[in-house]
């Protein structure tokens, strides 16, 4: 599931549901892809960093600034190994100024798709163009509207158990709602907590835009895409792939 940048998203902003974040969320290969990307790069800007995995992990030998409106995920983000070494900003994606640029700026986790209107959309991508220093380059990631993800986030397909480490064992599942109107879907997440039997629960919306409703945004915003990404592992972007992941540079 994706990042919130919605403070009124119980998921991303209440601490009791925030703390399951990172179990959920473990950095796989979007991390290792942006630690390689980041190479040789000593600024970078994380826009909706999140509990901060990526960015403390990226601030060992440069300068990084994560930018996130969750004051909860925050919280947990400064407490990192290597959470000290970070600029956290607690500010949103969409008219975030920071007053200088940077040779990289990402904004992964699917942190593009919590943005629902196209409004949004060219001002998250007019943040990106704002702050990118010459030379420097973006990357960002969002679903494949073609493939239909959220048709397995129903309860019988996402249910898990997940191991706390102070709560224990905990159920959790996923149910959804797409408007076709729209194509906005709304996913619930729940967890229960199987010792106590208390429920957490809390809905969120995302967006699922095209690849080529991205490139006239990007484009307008003046950016350029060099690469479009279909996954993590470096496959090309086609119409069967699971990701849409622009990489590129201003215009």
């Amino acid at each position: 599931m994706p990042y919130s940048e919605s403070n009124d998203d119980r998921l991303y902003s209440d601490p009791d549901l925030v703390q399951f974040y990172d179990i959920e969320n473990e950095g796989g290969a979007d991390q290792a892809y942006c630690l390689r990307l980041a190479e040789g790069r000593q600024s970078v800007l994380d826009l909706g960093c999140g509990t901060g995995q990526l960015a403390a992990a990226l601030a060992n030998d440069r300068s990084v600034t994560g930018v996130d409106p969750a004051a909860a995920m925050l919280e947990i983000a400064r407490h990192k190994p290597g959470g000290q070494k970070v600029n956290w900003v607690e500010a949103d994606a969409r008219d975030v100024r920071l007053g200088r640029k940077f040779d990289l700026v990402l904004l992964t986790g699917h942190a593009f798709q919590v943005f629902l209107t196209e409004a949004d959309q060219k001002a998250v991508l007019q943040t990106i163009a704002h702050h990118l220093a010459p030379g420097g380059r973006f990357i960002f990631d969002s679903r494949n509207p073609r493939m239909e993800e959220w048709r397995d986030w129903n309860p019988q397909q996402s249910e898990r158990i997940l191991e706390h480490p102070r709560l224990g064992a905990v159920k959790a599942w996923n149910d959804t709602a797409r408007d076709a109107a729209t194509g906005i879907v709304t996913y619930e997440t729940h967890y229960e907590l199987l010792a106590s039997g208390r429920r957490l629960s809390a809905k969120s919306d995302i967006s699922f835009p095209t690849r080529e409703a991205l490139a006239e945004m990007m484009d307008g915003a003046g950016l350029i895409v060099e690469e479009w990404l279909g996954d993590w592992l470096g496959g090309a972007c086609c119409q069967t792939s699971p990701e849409i992941i622009p990489i590129g540079r201003l215009r």
